[in-house]
């Protein structure tokens, strides 16, 4: 006896055509994804390409940096002073909550958010590596600061040169105050991007870094203070390694002639600041070595 064939319903039975096609455009390659990557991320630093709202705070920010600048310079050119009332190199230094609040806000949204919602073994299948998303994400944000404090010091220097100051000082003041703030902006930029990079949760990652950059600056001007009351000029020097900020002070103070925001006159000596430049140095490498460590137990 043999089998009758099964019926077939010719009505569920179809070839859909999804349109499947074979790339044949250009291979942009590592480079190009890297780039983007770059691009994406400092665009983000600074809330374009997303809401308005997250536009507000880093806006804001920048805004509250510049304001300072603008004041100082309108002053100088409506009382035709000979000076600035700040020099370029202490002017960071001055709004160093401003920096860390900066920070705080926008390198967890650098980091964090791909953690979270697991997207980052997303990129790594496309061609790019480990160490291409780190670069990406450790020179944007390190951009981002660069922008945010480079660009009070160019409306100072603009400035400084309506107000008919000095053209070979304020352009070698301007100059030493470029190289203060790119140090400074590589050093919180790894230094943040690293804390951020610890939790998923952006808000644990926002109080861990102004713990980190903001209130590690108040407690060592806070011992700095009484080292000095007690006379003791030598460990107000020591104590400047122990915070973000203050070893971006001795740095300059060393070597780029900057006026020191330690208590009293204790800012390091050349010897000394070779030591800061050290500490600086190895914290920006070590920053990288940690986001490396970090990214090689992302699973795919």
């Amino acid at each position: 006896m043999s089998a009758e064939p099964m019926p077939t319903d010719r009505a569920s039975t179809q070839i859909h055509n999804i349109g499947y096609r074979h790339y044949d455009g250009p291979r942009l390659g590592r480079a190009y994804a890297r780039r983007s990557l770059f691009s994406q991320s400092l665009r983000g630093a600074y809330g374009l390409g997303r809401s308005a709202k997250s536009k507000v705070l880093p806006m804001l920010l920048f805004v509250v940096m510049c304001v300072p600048a603008l004041i100082m310079v309108a002053v100088a050119v409506v009382t035709k002073a000979k000076d600035l009332p700040v020099e370029y190199t202490g002017y960071a230094i001055y709004l160093q909550a401003v920096i860390g609040l900066y920070v705080a806000s926008q390198a967890p949204q650098a980091v964090s958010r791909d953690l979270r919602f697991k997207s980052v073994p997303l990129y790594f299948s496309r061609p790019i590596e480990r160490a291409d998303y780190v670069v990406a994400k450790y020179a944007a944000m390190a951009s981002a600061l660069f922008i945010l404090t480079a660009a009070p010091l160019l409306v100072l220097y603009v400035g400084s040169l309506l107000a008919k100051l000095d053209f070979t000082e304020q352009t070698k003041g301007f100059a030493q105050g470029l190289v203060s703030v790119a140090l400074l902006s590589l050093l919180f930029a790894g230094i943040g991007l690293v804390v951020s990079a610890i939790t998923p949760r952006r808000g644990f990652g926002i109080a861990a870094v102004i713990a980190v950059l903001t209130i590690s600056y108040g407690a060592v001007s806070t011992v700095q203070a009484i080292a000095d009351a007690q006379d003791n000029g030598g460990a107000v020097s020591w104590l400047g390694l122990f915070s973000p900020i203050t070893l971006i002070d001795g740095v300059q103070t060393a070597f780029l002639g900057a006026a020191s925001a330690f208590p009293g006159t204790h800012g390091p000596s050349t010897g000394q600041g070779v030591i800061y430049l050290l500490v600086v140095l190895g914290l920006i490498a070590g920053s990288y070595g940690l986001l490396m460590r970090r990214y090689r137990k992302v699973g795919l």
